[in-house]
């Protein structure tokens, strides 16, 4: 599988991944705002999001998601018709995306997002653009390793492994996808270790750590 190379990051070694959520938390409209300056003084509130959308943006394999402006990034059973920003018919609103994108790179990238300024650095609250209905945005980087294991063929096998996974501690979530699995962390966690409490479940082995 081709791997992004560009986008990861090194720690002591060991080869990180990043993903970034984008999560709407609140939205707000200024109908006094909309009467005295819009063409339509009755526009309302922003459409394209809703509060308690996510989005995930991926960065690995041939997964690309900021080369295509959010497109098919929103995640769960949100209404895919209209103007739904990141669903399978439209990338981000413009005046969303102008003010969210630099934070969602640097994510992507493995940066710190917003230093100094947010409680934890791999978070930002940001809002779009829209002065008179503007929506606003956590943005948070997502730090986790790709694991290769060999051996796994049902749900009790994934439920070992990762209850052996969270045991280490700065494990928050595993996924188990098709081809590979994802352990995310608080904290970096040696390549070692990863692959001891894995095979230490069995027969499973471990090919490959990203």
């Amino acid at each position: 599988m081709p791997r992004c190379r560009d986008i990861i990051s090194v720690n002591g070694g060991n080869i990180i991944q990043h993903k970034v959520k984008v999560t709407v938390i609140d939205k707000k409209l200024y109908p006094d705002l909309q009467e005295q300056y819009c063409a339509d003084p009755q526009s309302g509130a922003c459409p394209c999001y809703q509060v308690g959308d996510t989005f995930l943006f991926e960065r690995y394999g041939t997964a690309d998601d900021f080369w295509h402006i959010g497109l098919n990034t929103q995640q769960g059973a949100a209404p895919q018709q209209g103007w739904t920003a990141g669903g399978t018919r439209f990338p981000h609103c413009s005046e969303a995306w102008d003010a969210i994108a630099r934070y969602i790179y640097t994510g992507l990238q493995g940066g710190s997002i917003m230093r100094g300024w947010m409680r934890d650095e791999r978070q930002m609250i940001a809002c779009c653009s829209d002065g008179t209905r503007p929506v606003i945005f956590r943005i948070e980087r997502l730090d986790y390793k790709v694991l290769y294991i060999e051996g796994i063929g049902c749900d009790r096998c994934r439920e070992k492994i990762a209850a052996a996974l969270k045991s280490l501690g700065d494990v928050t979530e595993v996924n188990f996808r098709p081809e590979f699995t994802e352990v995310y962390l608080d904290r970096d966690i040696a390549d070692e270790l990863l692959r001891a409490a894995v095979e230490g479940c069995g027969d499973y082995i471990v090919k490959q750590i990203d």
